[in-house]
Parts: structure tokens; C-alpha cells; sequence
């Protein structure tokens, strides 16, 4: 049986003026006959667990791992002002527009290109830079199962030095005389991770090594946790949501407690809070705020949109929004102090004034200065071991969670045969194939590779593309127009400003400059190799062609009658664009009629030419 479908026929009308000429692009609603192909999609049980899973989403080892250690490179307090600007121009905006996208197709980050068909690459770039976070990711959730097990000890391995360490090595639990030596000491916690855990290598020239027999182990564990959890899509996630999203925090405020009474902590916080000014010139730092930004909220990945695509249409997402990003800043901060305040100990027991040389930055950080303030519990800190490294557990599955559903929901999406849980299965089978690698001894090396060229750079690249699509060729007002008829709530000037000039604007300037600035990829002060170099130059060109490549696809696919009309229908919406529920996309269309009826009307009374129309959209003035 044959329903109607309802899609927008985009017609232009030209207003003439005294001495120029512009064009005024309307849309109308028409009603052809067809055969829907989207099936209703499932929905959350309800809206508080479709928050819960963009908290434990959002707030996760982003937060208590990447912050620090990106604030810690990056100056401490110079990098925490960039970092909050970064957040209000680019973070909330890019987060509010995913989630509106999401909810108001009821699609995935690759189908919502419907939008601008052209532009579907920039979804499939997107899910390659998921891919790459997510084989890395689930490394140091890995990683924190393995550090949870032998938390159960009598005696934390971490605390102690051991007789085979040749480095000057002091105690996490410092001895009441330092060692007498000029050499630069160095913690037993960070000796334990480097030697016992990881078994690092100082140059990968020779090859990475075969992966470790107990962190396999744990990795192959942490996949099956992950396959659980996802294997019936938001039915099972959403109810593991709860928990994910709360637990963190009592543990995590308990270790802000410990940290900030510690000797020394005093220094490490003044450290973090205190800025550089000088350093706010520095784009790098502004660079480092915004791909943190990225990383920490999950924007440009896909779970944002698919998270929300399985809202109901009239969901608040305006209120959800500014509630996930708020907590987000606000556990970062929360980690921050706490990092710090343990950093200053460090300092302290290691008797080195500088907080900067207390241990080098990387992956690490988190599994040498958490553990350090955890073994200098007085009492029974075996049990606050295991709680620690759970809650890092549970943060890291919560975020694991969400980058892995919205690759399975792009898969499922396409091929609707295949049934979710097998997809789910056969992803994280590749999930823990892939993960392998970087828990060989030269895995750290590995995982900062794939960083920075596969969850860095292409993700940074296709955001701009994003936007581009988005916002400037389906337009600002038409996507205002949109999220108004969803939200019932008009588009403030912040967010217009923001989406139209501001948030991209400011990422192609940090880009470009980052890209005229770019320095050979170091790891603990060595250089890689240059068949590693060329491996992550490779990485990156296969994640940012996918842009053009399907571009072509699309565009020799759907060819007409020229190129130049091809190209042009291939940068409007196409008929699949709008909500895919037949009564809403009805009324929807009935909406947008009447809008693009009356500014017709009065474009044409007004005769304003084609900047003053963009001035207008930005600013709302015509409403």
C-alpha cells in the first residue's frame, strides 16, 4: 500500500530592484506519491534516560584522563581560559545542533546528509575518526580493568620501588628520607606503569612487540561488557545509563576531597587555576582547547545525533543540552583540581619545584598520579584502589558505549535486514582485534599516533565541512526554521551567530594555523620513525577523503541532465530531508509554506540585496 510522502520542492524567485538583482530562495511543500522506506525508529523509555546516556556519554575518562594531561602540557591555567571560550563559541553550539539534527530526522550521522547530499562524506569521515578513538579507547578501559584486579593485593604494586629499576625511584609512599642522589628521581607509581604495565619501549623502529597475555585478557573482557550493554540498542544502554552516568561522581568527589588535603597540593591547584596570560596568544593552546572540546562532548563523532535520534519529536533538547555541557565543563574542572593538587604532592615528595617535570604527559598520566594519591590512604586504600579504578572503568564503558552504537546504528541504518545485535557483535569482535595493538610495549606510541592523525586532525576537518553543509548551504534560516517548528522555541541570536560565524570561523583560523605550524609527532620526547610518520599521513588522507570520494559517488549516481545541474541538486535538500513520521513531516511542511510564503512577500516589498538578507537571518531581525 502506498502512503504519501511529503517533501520540499525548492523553487527560486527572483526580486528585482532599481539597479540590482537578487535571488530569494523559497520552499514549498508538495505532496507526491511513494513508498516510505524508513521504518518508525525506537524510542527511549523515557527522556531521563536519554540524558543519563549523554552525561555517561559526555563525562567520561575525557574528562579525568585527557583534560588533565592536555591541561598539564599546555600550560595549567593558560590552557583553562581557552578552554572555557573554546566551549562557549564552539562546544555548546556544535552540541545543540548535533542534538537537533538527530531529533528532528530521527537518523544517524550519516543519513541525516539528506540534508546536502554531497556532503554525505563528511558522516562516513566522521565514523572513520570514531573507528580510530574507538580502538584506542578501548585499550585504556583495558587498562583499568587490568589496574582494578591487582588493586586487590595486600600491598599496591604501585607503591614500592623494586631492586631491577635502575632509575632513582622514591616510594609512592614517600620514606621519611628522600634517596641521596643527584640523578632526577621518579615515582614508583610511574616506574610501575611504564616497566611492569605497559613494558614501554623507548623507540618502536625494531616493531611494537606482541600485545601483553594479562592486558588481552582484560581487553577481551571489557568487549564483552560493551557488546552486553549495546546488544539491543537503547533498550539496554538506556537502563545501564543510570548507573554509568551517577556512580562516577561519588568516587570521584571523594578523590577531590583526598587530593586537595594533601602536602604540596596547594601548589599543583595554583598551578591549574592560575593563568598565562601571554599564553592566550599562543594558537596552539587554542588548538589543544578545541580538539578537548571535541573529544570531551563527543561533537563530531555521531553518538551526539544518534543518541538523539531515538528522542520523540517534541523532546526538550534545548533544556538537555545546557544541562550535559554544564557538567561536562563542570567535571573537568573537578578532575582538574584533583589531578593538580596530586601533581603538587608529587612535587613535593619528589622535592622538584617545578610542577611542569613532575612526570612527562601522555596516556600515563592518569595511571601514575591517581594511583600515587590513592596509595597515600591511611586507611585501607586497597578499597579505594578498586573503587577508583571502576569508576574509571564505568566512565570509560559510558563513553565506549555511545562512539560504539553510532557506528552500529550507521551500519543498521543502511542494511535494515540485519538484525542490531549482530552488527553489535561483529564490531566489537574488530573492536577487540584492533585494540590489540595498543597494549604491545609499543602500544603508547601507537595510540598517540592514531590520536593525532586519525581523532585529532580529520575529526577537526570534517567539523568545519559540517557546519559549511549545515548551516551555509541549507541555511541558517531554513535550519532556524526547523529547530523552531521542533522546539517551539525561537533560535536566540547566540546561536546564530555562533553556527553562521563565529564557531566556524574560529576553527578554520586554529586549523589553518595549526596546519602552517605543524612539528614533526614526538612520544616522550622521541621522534617516530618515518614509516610511522608516513602510516599516520596515510590515516589521515583515508579518513578526509571520504569527503570528496563520496561526494563523486553521489554525484555520478544521481546524474541529470548537466553537470552544473547535477551538482547544484546535489548541494539542496533531497525528498528524504525532515521528520520521517508522516503526520510530523506533514505539519512540518504545512510550517515552512507559510515562512518561505511570507518572506517572499516581503523580500520582495523590501528589495534587499543579498548581504542585508544574511544580516537579517543572523540577527532575526525579520521576525
Amino acid at each position: 500500500m502506498k502512503e504519501k510522502v511529503y517533501s520540499l520542492e525548492r523553487m527560486e524567485v527572483k526580486a528585482n530592484g532599481d539597479d540590482t538583482q537578487s535571488s530569494v530562495t523559497i520552499e514549498r511543500c508538495n505532496k507526491e506519491s511513494g513508498k516510505t522506506d524508513e521504518n518508525e525508529r525506537a524510542n527511549w523509555s523515557n527522556g531521563l534516560e536519554f540524558l543519563m546516556s549523554c552525561i555517561s556519554m559526555s563525562v567520561g575518562l575525557g574528562n579525568v584522563w585527557r583534560f588533565p594531561f592536555t591541561a598539564y602540557e599546555n600550560g595549567g591555567g593558560a590552557f583553562l581560559i581557552p578552554y572555557i571560550i573554546v566551549l562557549i563559541v564552539i562546544g555548546k553550539p556544535m552540541y545543540y545542533l548535533e542534538m537537533c539534527l538527530g531529533q528532528f530526522t530521527s537518523k544517524g550521522s550519516v543519513k541525516i546528509w539528506s540534508i546536502c547530499p554531497a556532503f554525505l562524506g563528511v558522516g562516513y569521515g566522521q565514523a572513520v575518526g570514531t573507528m580510530c578513538i574507538i580502538t584506542y579507547y578501548s585499550s585504556l578501559i583495558a587498562l583499568t580493568l587490568y589496574y582494578m584486579g591487582i588493586s586487590f593485593q595486600s600491598v599496591l604494586p604501585w607503591t614500592f620501588c623494586r631492586d631491577s629499576w635502575e632509575e632513582a625511584c622514591v616510594d609512592s609512599l614517600p620514606k621519611d628520607q628522600m634517596p641521596n642522589t643527584t640523578r632526577k628521581l621518579q615515582s614508583s607509581s610511574e616506574l610501575y606503569f611504564v616497566k611492569e604495565v605497559v613494558k614501554e619501549k623507548n623507540q618502536i623502529d625494531d616493531g611494537i612487540g606482541l600485545p601483553d597475555v594479562n592486558l588481552t585478557i582484560c581487553l577481551f573482557v571489557s568487549w564483552v561488557i560493551i557488546f552486553l550493554v549495546i546488544r539491543r540498542g537503547v533498550k539496554s544502554s538506556g537502563k545501564a545509563a543510570y548507573f554509568l552516568a551517577i556512580f562516577p561522581y561519588v568516587v570521584l568527589i571523594a578523590l577531590l576531597v583526598r587530593s586537595v588535603t594533601l602536602e604540596g597540593a596547594k601548589d599543583g591547584i595554583l598551578f591549574f587555576l592560575k593563568p598565562n596570560w601571554s599564553e592566550l596568544l599562543n594558537l596552539k593552546v587554542w588548538k589543544e582547547a578545541v580538539v578537548q572540546c571535541f573529544f570531551s562532548l563527543a561533537v563530531g563523532l555521531g553518538p551526539v545525533i544518534m543518541f538523539s535520534s531515538y528522542n520523540r519529536f517534541d523532546h526538550n533538547i534545548y533544556r538537555d543540552a545546557l544541562i550535559v555541557t554544564g557538567l561536562d565543563t563542570i567535571t573537568s574542572l573537578i578532575a582538574g583540581i584533583t589531578i593538580f593538587g596530586i601533581l603538587g604532592n608529587l612535587a613535593h615528595n619528589l622535592g622538584i619545584a617545578d610542577i611542569k617535570e613532575v612526570v612527562k604527559g601522555g596516556t600515563g598520566l592518569a595511571f601514575i598520579s591517581y594511583p600515587d594519591a590513592i596509595a597515600k590512604f591511611q586507611a585501607v586504600p586497597q578499597v579505594f584502589a578498586v573503587l577508583f579504578f571502576f569508576m574509571l572503568f564505568v566512565l570509560g564503558v559510558g563513553s565506549i558505549v555511545a562512539l560504539q552504537s553510532a557506528i552500529v546504528t550507521i551500519i543498521c541504518d543502511q542494511f535494515k535486514s540485519i538484525q542490531f545485535w549482530i552488527v553489535a557483535l561483529i564490531t566489537s569482535i574488530c573492536g577487540f582485534l584492533l585494540g590489540l595493538v595498543y597494549i604491545t610495549p609499543g602500544g603508547q606510541w601507537i595510540l598517540n599516533l592514531v590520536d593525532f592523525y586519525g581523532g585529532t586532525y580529520v575529526i577537526f576537518v570534517l567539523a568545519i565541512f559540517q557546519l559549511v553543509g549545515i548551516v551555509w548551504l541549507y541555511g541558517l534560516q531554513n535550519l532556524c526554521d526547523d529547530i523552531e517548528f521542533m522546539t517551539h522555541r525561537k533560535v536566540t541570536i547566540y546561536w546564530r551567530l555562533c553556527w553562521s560565524f563565529l564557531t566556524p570561523v574560529m576553527m578554520l583560523i586554529i586549523f589553518i594555523y595549526s596546519m602552517l605550524n605543524i612539528e614533526a609527532l614526538t612520544y616522550r620526547g622521541y621522534v617516530y620513525p618515518k614509516s610511522a610518520e608516513v602510516a599516520g599521513w596515510i590515516l589521515f588522507a583515508i579518513g578526509l577523503s571520504q569527503f570528496p570520494l563520496w561526494a563523486l559517488w553521489y554525484i555520478q549516481s544521481h546524474y541529470q541532465n548537466s553537470i552544473t545541474t547535477t551538482i547544484k541538486a546535489t548541494l539542496t535538500p533531497s525528498g528524504k530531508w525532515g521528520p520521517t513520521n508522516s503526520e510530523t513531516r506533514a505539519k512540518w511542511c504545512e510550517f515552512k509554506s507559510k515562512l518561505t510564503e511570507e518572506r517572499l512577500r516581503q523580500a520582495s516589498s523590501k528589495k534587499m540585496g543579498f548581504f542585508w538578507q544574511k544580516i537579517y537571518n543572523i540577527f532575526d531581525l525579520k521576525n
